[in-house]
């Protein structure tokens, strides 16, 4: 007090009066300050009494700090708590996270991993330990949810959800087109002005729903099934699903694993258009399509207008050009046919083809006659033949054929016996008779 006195009548000697006296705010804050000595009792004291005042103490002077270590003896019970060991080299310290904190730290936590824990410290004194109560927890060396977002994409990665094979191509047109946007953000405004711009004949569905903050994920799932079950009564072509840029935190919805797999599982090609260019999200790489903006989301739903007037035009003149080639090939075509004599002279074809039809027709009478008169003279030459070789010719020679009369012929009188009718064969006629007597 002394010095104090003295430094300031010196100060008021020099005519400065000072508004503070730093001393005495030091001297202040020294007797506001809670002190082991001034609050432990001077007597004997029992183990509840000393934790009791430990624990005031550390509570007081470690209530907001910061702690790195290894994390080690992980358990995770089924109330939805986590307790820990925080140890490095020389030291261990249990930890414990409340199930409430636990729901907001975005990646997994795993044996091993380093890390920074905010918390403050807290006695037991049932057990008379002291150990942190967590209420923040970061990867070292890497923010938290850069490590959500690798831990989810490995996990995802696994599964094939991201791979090109499995995506589906847009239609070739695209009439309807279901927007799952934020209806008060600016890339509503963004998507439909540039798809105004560019056409005039896609019709847009608006699917409301949050695009950031707890919940956004379940909502803009559910508007991807919405979507579905409306195309069950009405065509849907695409989906888009978009909004502007943003922090990472402000993005975060568009990696949730709920989010990912609706988008995935969607039977409807889905355009994600996510952020700025910068920005990628698990949902951008689970859609068929990727936009690096709401407004290229617009642009890759369909060509522009004037882009398909000029393709029209060029189509119209490669059929034109094709007509004309066409045109130009019959009329050249008429005019040789024209200069044929067939079509001249069409009477003369006639008359020459009469002349070949009489000379065929007399060709044709000279080789019918000669193949009859062939034919008389061989069948002369062949009945002349027969008529040599003929039994009857030897009967009119004075000779006989004798015969049953069944038609056996008899050259044995043993083929016969009396009272038998026989026949007899002569040149011109048959005598019939009846065998009398054999001798």
């Amino acid at each position: 007090m002394f010095t104090q006195n003295r430094n300031t009548k010196k100060s008021e000697q020099n005519g400065f009066t000072p508004l503070f006296d730093f001393n005495e705010k030091k001297q202040a804050t020294a007797e506001k300050q809670p002190s082991i000595v001034q609050t432990v009792p001077q007597k004997p004291m029992s183990v509840t009494e000393l934790t009791f005042h430990l624990k005031k103490l550390i509570e007081l002077n470690f209530d907001n700090i910061e702690v790195i270590g290894q994390v080690s003896n992980l358990t995770l019970p089924r109330s939805g708590h986590v307790y820990l060991t925080l140890k490095d080299e020389g030291s261990q310290l249990p930890a414990v996270i409340w199930k409430s904190t636990v729901s907001k730290i975005r990646f997994k936590i795993k044996d091993g991993m380093e890390v920074i824990c905010r918390g403050r410290l807290d006695v037991y004194p049932p057990q008379g330990k002291y150990q942190m109560m967590v209420s923040g927890l970061e990867p070292k060396g890497i923010g938290s949810l850069e490590l959500a977002f690798r831990q989810l994409y490995d996990k995802l990665a696994a599964t094939g959800i991201f791979e090109t094979s499995r995506k589906k191509p847009l239609p070739k047109v695209i009439q309807n087109v279901a927007l799952i946007t934020s209806p008060s953000g600016a890339a509503i405004r963004d998507f439909l002005q540039v798809l105004g711009r560019r056409t005039r004949r896609v019709n847009v569905l608006i699917i409301p729903v949050r695009v950031q903050g707890d919940g956004a994920a379940q909502e803009i799932a559910e508007a991807v099934r919405t979507v579905h079950r409306i195309a069950l009564r009405q065509p849907v072509d695409c989906i888009v699903v978009t909004r502007g840029g943003g922090s990472r935190e402000d993005l975060w919805a568009f990696n949730e694993e709920m989010l990912v797999r609706s988008i995935a599982a969607s039977k409807i090609p889905v355009i994600s258009g996510v952020g700025h260019e910068i920005d990628v999200t698990l949902c951008d790489l689970a859609a068929d399509i990727r936009a690096l903006t709401p407004s290229e989301a617009a642009e890759r739903i369909t060509p522009e207008d004037a882009e398909l007037s000029r393709g029209l035009l060029q189509i119209q003149h490669q059929l034109d050009n094709m007509l004309e080639k066409r045109l130009r090939f019959c009329r050249d075509r008429l005019s040789f046919l024209e200069k044929q004599s067939a079509l001249v002279l069409p009477e003369r074809i006639i008359e020459n083809r009469r002349r070949a039809v009489d000379l065929f027709e007399e060709r044709l009478e000279r080789s019918v006659d000669y193949r009859i008169q062939t034919a008389v003279q061989k069948f002369s030459k062949t009945a002349a033949a027969l008529d040599t070789l003929s039994p009857l010719a030897i009967l009119a020679r004075g000779y006989s054929l004798t015969e049953t009369v069944t038609g056996c012929r008899i050259n044995n009188i043993n083929n016969v016996q009396k009272g038998d009718s026989i026949q007899t064969r002569l040149a011109n006629g048959i005598l019939k008779s009846v065998v009398t007597e054999i001798e």
